[in-house]
């Protein structure tokens, strides 16, 4: 026999977590509605090849996996909050200097970046393509890499 307190609390647990419908006008979405119309594309999204090698001790690097994918690997010196917690833990988060962001490929991280930039973090930067893009295109050294291959390109 089930508990009517819990089977209660169950029901209104789904009828208040049910996702905005498109009709409704709450500030919730007005404000997504308002940072989409006006965002400029790729503007919180950075490539590892943009960042100089020198540049990241300025950076905090967030990683958004979980604390098993973080101890197992990760970017040196970033600080592990999971994707779930960044708005819980936005106290944490500096608004006066660079944030980037990565999960694995950068789609858990895209979700956390996007909550914290309509929260007004205009600072953070979803590292595109994660730490597999990261690793990929020469972690610290992806800019000076970037930079050696565009002036080979420019001998050629």
């Amino acid at each position: 026999m089930m508990n009517k307190p819990l089977l209660a609390a169950c029901a209104a647990l789904v009828l208040f977590a049910s996702p905005i419908h498109a009709d409704d006008r709450s500030a919730l979405a007005e404000a997504i509605e308002e940072y989409l119309e006006f965002t400029e594309y790729g503007s919180s999204v950075i490539l590892p090849e943009q960042i100089p090698a020198e540049d990241w001790t300025n950076i905090l690097v967030i990683d958004a996996r979980d604390a098993a994918q973080f101890e197992a690997d990760h970017i040196p010196g970033a600080t592990n909050i999971e994707w779930r917690q960044v708005v819980a833990q936005r106290d944490e988060i500096p608004r006066d200097q660079p944030v980037v962001i990565y999960c694995n490929t950068g789609s858990l991280s895209a979700q956390a970046g996007f909550a914290l930039r309509l929260l007004g973090w205009d600072n953070v930067r979803i590292l595109q393509d994660g730490l597999v893009g990261w690793k990929a295109k020469g972690g610290f050294e992806a800019n000076q890499r970037a930079i050696e291959a565009a002036e080979e390109a420019g001998a050629s």
